[in-house]
């Protein structure tokens, strides 16, 4: 059972409730015995090992926790794992495809959209998310799909270059043509 006393060492109380769920996560079909109140978060770091999964503020304030449920962004800190019964679950170890990365994980490798790396698998599942429903957004769109995260780096010049770079490269056309075109635009201004 994955408990919220995993984390502590403690066993559990024999008077702890306990939920079955079923959860589809990275495509693979999980079936786990559950305390009731274990946040979604930590039923994937602890109860799954999937540590992609970052927690940072437990408010949904800062996004490292985001992860996709049904194909939309959610803060994990603040979903009960018996919520996602039933569901899908992607997390950043679900992005790629074999070896293959996904191309939001390639922008953010091309375009340098990683510093400290915390904030990382939250930013690339937003998006994902935004991708998947916009092909083809423009710079304050990104900019307000992402707001949701917070790079404690300020890298994100870097991380709006990366989603963008993904897009171009996911319509088929030059990535590197559409970051240069962001970039001239930031450099005469037309751009924040």
């Amino acid at each position: 059972m994955t408990s919220l006393f995993d984390e502590i060492a403690e066993p559990v109380p024999d008077d702890v409730p306990v939920n079955r769920v079923t959860v589809t996560v990275n495509g693979r079909r999980r079936t786990a015995d559950i305390e009731p109140r274990l946040l979604l978060a930590h039923f994937l770091r602890q109860g799954l090992k999937l540590t992609g999964t970052h927690t940072g503020c437990d408010t949904t304030n800062c996004g490292a926790c985001t992860v996709l449920l049904d194909g939309k962004p959610v803060k994990s800190c603040t979903v009960l794992a018996v919520q996602a019964d039933g569901r899908d679950v992607t997390t950043v170890e679900g992005m790629a495809k074999g070896s293959e990365l996904d191309p939001v994980q390639e922008g953010f490798k091309d375009e340098h959209a990683l510093q400290c790396g915390f904030c990382t698998p939250g930013m690339m599942l937003s998006a994902r998310a935004l991708l998947d429903e916009n092909p083809n957004p423009t710079e304050d769109e990104v900019r307000f799909a992402l707001s949701g995260n917070l790079c404690r780096c300020t890298g994100y010049q870097n991380i709006v270059k990366a989603v963008l770079w993904a897009a171009a490269k996911e319509r088929g056309d030059d990535p590197h043509n559409a970051v240069a075109d962001y970039t001239a635009a930031q450099q005469n201004g037309a751009h924040r």
